[in-house]
C-alpha cells in the first residue's frame, strides 16, 4: 500500500482572543460549560460557543 499524505492542520489562532492594551491582557469571554481555554465566539447579537452550542443574548440598548 502507498503511504497516505499528511493533512495540514489548520492552527488554533487562540492567540487572536487576546488583546493588549497598555500593560493589560484583554481576554475574551469564556464557556462556563467547557473546559479552560474555549472562548465564545463574538457575533452581532449573541455570545456562542461552537463546541457546547451555550449561547448568550446581548441586551438590545433603547
Amino acid at each position: 500500500m502507498a503511504k497516505k499524505k499528511v493533512k495540514n492542520k489548520k492552527p488554533s489562532k487562540k492567540y487572536s482572543k487576546y488583546k493588549i492594551e497598555g500593560s493589560k491582557v484583554i481576554r475574551s469571554k469564556t464557556c462556563p460549560k467547557c473546559p479552560p481555554g474555549t472562548f465564545l465566539g463574538d457575533h452581532k447579537d449573541r455570545l456562542y460557543c461552537g463546541q457546547c452550542h451555550y449561547t448568550e443574548y446581548k441586551r438590545k440598548s433603547l
